[in-house]
């Protein structure tokens, strides 16, 4: 049986980050497409509809909590799961409860990123 490989879309502002985590992604037997800021993250989805988003939160041009908004404003691109990968941490999470129209991102996952922790995450939500 062959298996569909799931691709997952990666947002962050830093090249070396974007670089990292689609190397661990795809090292697991993902597809991957990346996007730099909010706004390029937006049409990279809709271009790509991709199975998961990981998303970061603090990012120039459009913060990922906008772009998140945007994702689950869109008929298109709200079923598609998002893992919120930040910096920041759990007040984030009390930021994101301002949001109560929204449903709460899939998962969040703090920055250093445990390679293990994202991988076993994305499988779960990808499954």
């Amino acid at each position: 049986m062959m298996s569909i490989t799931k691709t997952i879309l990666v947002v962050d502002d830093e090249q070396d980050v974007l670089i990292y985590l689609s190397t661990l992604f795809e090292d697991n037997g993902f597809d991957t497409v990346t996007a730099k800021d909010g706004i390029e993250a937006l049409k990279v989805a809709k271009a790509n509809l991709p199975d998961l988003i990981t998303l970061d939160i603090t990012m120039p041009e459009q913060s990922g909590i906008k772009t998140y908004r945007s994702l689950k404003n869109d008929e298109k691109l709200m079923h598609i799961p998002v893992i919120i990968i930040t910096a920041i941490g759990d007040p984030i999470k009390s930021v994101m409860n301002e949001f109560a129209a929204f449903p709460e991102p899939e998962a969040f996952i703090n920055k250093p990123v445990n390679r293990q922790v994202l991988i076993e995450v994305a499988q779960k939500l990808l499954a």
